[in-house]
C-alpha cells in the first residue's frame, strides 16, 4: 500500500527529516548500532537506497523516484510503529567496521569486547599471535567468534550457544567471512558439547541483565531472544557458572574476558573475592572485566 505522504516528500533530505521527527515523536529507543534518532534515520534510508552508508551529504537533496519514495517510508513507518530494531529490519549489523547477518534468532551484536580485540586483548595476552585457541561462549550471532579469529590469526575458534537457531545464524556468518576451516560452533549448554582442551582465551558475552532491568526493557529490546538477555535475579547466574568452570578450561597463562554491562555492582557483589581486572572500552571502565586463570576458583 503507497504510503499517504508518498507524494509530498521528493529528496532524501526530506525523508530525513521525516525518519527524525517520526522518531522523536514515538520516543524510541536506540543502542541496537545507533544512538539518536539522527542517526538511525540516515542508516536506514541509505541502506534500504543501496547507497554508501558513510555517505550522507552528496545525496541529501537527490530527488527520489515515487517507489523510492514509498519503500523508504514503509522502512520509517515499521520502526517507529513496530519498535524493531533497525538491525532486524536490514538483517545486518556493523560492529568495528565488520559487517554481520542478524535476524529474530540472535540478539543484535554490540559488545565492547570487540574493541578490546582490535589490539589483541593486549597487555593481558602478550603476543596474539601465539594464541592458538580460542573459545566464545554464548556466540549467538558468531561476530565475537569472527573477530577473534582476526585478531588472533594462529588460534582456531570454538563457540559455543544453547540455541539451535541462533548457531544457524553463526553458521551463516562464519561461512560468509570464510572462516568455516578455523571456527567450529558447539550446541550446548556453556562447557557441555566442548571436548577436554585447554584455551588461552575465554570471551563471553552472556545474558546478564538482572530481572528487575528485564521488567524495565523498552520494546525494542523485547524483540531480541528472551534467553539471550535475562541473568536471572541478580543478572549473574550464567556468569557464576562460567566463573565456576572456567579454570578447567584455561590455559595457565590464560584469561577469562567477560561483559556484564551495567550490572558491575552485582558482579562485585557476587565474585568480590576475586581479583578482577575491569577493562577501559569507550563506554568506561565497568562494562568488561579480565580475570587471569590463576585468579579463578579451582
Amino acid at each position: 500500500m503507497t504510503h499517504p505522504l508518498a507524494t509530498t516528500f521528493s529528496t532524501v533530505r526530506d525523508l530525513l527529516r521525516y525518519g527524525v521527527s517520526r522518531f522523536s515523536a514515538e520516543q524510541l529507543a536506540f543502542g541496537h548500532g545507533t544512538t539518536n534518532a539522527y542517526d538511525e534515520a540516515a542508516y536506514l534510508i541509505l541502506h534500504t537506497l543501496h547507497l554508501p552508508l558513510d555517505l550522507l551529504d552528496p545525496f541529501l537533496d537527490a530527488r527520489l523516484a515515487p517507489e523510492e519514495v514509498d519503500r523508504v517510508l514503509a522502512v520509517i513507518e515499521r520502526r517507529a510503529n513496530e519498535r524493531v530494531p533497525a538491525a532486524y529490519i536490514t538483517q545486518e549489523a556493523w560492529m568495528h567496521g565488520v559487517r554481520f547477518y542478524v535476524d529474530e534468532r540472535v540478539i543484535v551484536p554490540r559488545s565492547f569486547i570487540g574493541e578490546l580485540l582490535e589490539d589483541g586483548l593486549q597487555p593481558y595476552v602478550e603476543d596474539p599471535e601465539a594464541v592458538t585457541a580460542v573459545l566464545e561462549l554464548c556466540t549467538g550471532s558468531a561476530s565475537l567468534a569472527i573477530l577473534a579469529a582476526h585478531a588472533f590469526p594462529n588460534a582456531d575458534v570454538d563457540a559455543v550457544d544453547l540455541s539451535a537457531p541462533a548457531l544457524e545464524v553463526a553458521a551463516r556468518n562464519v561461512r560468509e567471512h570464510g572462516l568455516d576451516e578455523r571456527i567450529a560452533l558447539f550446541e550446548g549448554d556453556l562447557y557441555a558439547p566442548l571436548a577436554e582442551r585447554r584455551y588461552d582465551v575465554i570471551i563471553t558475552n552472556p545474558p546478564y541483565v538482572n530481572a528487575e532491568s528485564m521488567q524495565a526493557l523498552p520494546p525494542e529490546y523485547r524483540h531480541e531472544p528472551e534467553m539471550a538477555l535475562a541473568g536471572g535475579a541478580d543478572g549473574m547466574d550464567i556468569v557464576r557458572r562460567i566463573i565456576g568452570e572456567a579454570r578447567n578450561w584455561l590455559t595457565d597463562e590464560g584469561v577469562l574476558v567477560v561483559e556484564i554491562g551495567n550490572e558491575r555492582a552485582n558482579v562485585e557483589a557476587a565474585f568480590g573475592g576475586l581479583e578482577l581486572v575491569w577493562l577501559s572500552t569507550s563506554a568506561g571502565d565497568d562494562q568488561v572485566f579480565l580475570i587471569q586463570a590463576a585468579d579463578l576458583p579451582v
